[in-house]
């Protein structure tokens, strides 16, 4: 791609984040969210592959979908109140429905279906601002308007989607859908917890943030979109796929890993609002997840595969893609969960 066309689309996505983030009037958040979409769709349909471009087909529909329910819901707002202020939604209806539009803009579940499928159409990188940048925008309009959600559809959504999230990747082969389906589990035990300490959804964003840009960046430097092909990295890079086993197990939650971090002070704060029959089930579908990132680990680092030479072939060429973005997300991504108690004090 052009590198102006590029640095024109990039600013958009940066813009249009950054315009939601800003605004306080509910047209001009949607407008911020359309200039994200559009920025984003010729990034995914680059390659011109049948694929891609049936990738970026359903993105575009799904996101049209939500965006004129999120407009529907703002103008019911305004018709009743007068007003369309972000903060005021007395309309139990208008919440519902807006809650609902951005639950599916984030591919939560149950309107998580077009995820795996749109990531799976695209490359790495684009599925990695999809994944991560594309989230960001969204779940800043669902925490300002929190105080006039159901509760219970809260509840409903992070619990089906941590489920559904764990469920559905453990009989998938291809690594993009696998990070698809972690994303939707993640975004249950961001939302589970928004009503009680929207603090604690910050953090873990901002955390599987950092961990899916590891991931993804990970198999990227690898190559690798399949897990039949992860079984021939280690003769690659033997350092690296050591490191991305810790990444995919901080993905899973297990300590002294950084993902540990949100999923502990999430179920601490769950068990403090006395509900501990939710936090007991959001731990169990923890241990689906962490089954699919078992079954990744244990390709990468304890199989071989039998078509491969025990030896590193010399004539490989040295790597051209920068590593500095890739160390930076596995630093945070394995060794932040000491720094809990001040990443506490700086968000109280």
């Amino acid at each position: 791609m052009n590198p102006y066309v590029l640095t024109i689309l990039l600013s958009s996505l940066g813009l249009g984040t950054v315009v939601t983030f800003a605004s306080s009037h509910w047209l001009l958040a949607w407008m911020g969210l359309e200039i994200n979409t559009l920025a984003i769709i010729p990034l995914m349909a680059q390659h011109h592959h049948p694929r891609a471009v049936e990738a970026t087909t359903k993105y575009f529909l799904i996101q049209a979908t939500a965006a004129a329910m999120i407009l529907f819901a703002s103008t019911m707002n305004a018709w009743t109140t007068g007003e369309w202020n972000i903060n005021s939604l007395p309309s139990p209806l208008a919440g519902m429905t807006l809650t609902i539009a951005l639950a599916l803009k984030v591919g939560m579940a149950p309107m998580h279906l077009w995820m795996p499928e749109v990531l799976q159409g695209l490359d790495l990188l684009t599925g990695l601002i999809m994944s991560t940048w594309q989230k960001l925008a969204p779940f800043a309009l669902i925490i300002q308007a929190t105080q006039a959600t159901n509760p219970a559809l809260l509840t409903s959504l992070g619990v089906i989607s941590s489920l559904i999230g764990g469920w559905g990747g453990l009989n998938q082969t291809q690594l993009r859908k696998i990070l698809a389906y972690s994303s939707i589990a993640h975004m249950g035990w961001m939302i589970i917890v928004l009503q009680y300490s929207p603090q604690l959804t910050m953090i873990a964003l901002g955390l599987y943030i950092f961990m899916t840009s590891a991931a993804f960046l990970t198999l990227k430097a690898l190559s690798s979109t399949k897990i039949s092909t992860l079984t021939m990295t280690w003769s690659k890079s033997p350092a690296l796929v050591s490191i991305s086993l810790l990444t995919l197990l901080s993905l899973g939650g297990l300590p002294p890993l950084t993902g540990f971090m949100s999923k502990w002070l999430i179920l601490q704060e769950l068990a403090k609002q006395n509900i501990p029959i939710t936090a007991t089930i959001m731990a169990l579908t923890a241990l689906l997840s962490l089954f699919f990132y078992l079954r990744l680990c244990y390709a990468m680092t304890l199989t071989v595969s039998p078509s491969m030479v025990n030896l590193v072939p010399q004539w490989r060429t040295l790597p051209t893609q920068t590593s500095l973005p890739l160390t930076l997300a596995i630093v945070i991504t394995t060794g932040f969960l000491p720094l809990t108690p001040a990443i506490l004090m700086i968000t109280a």
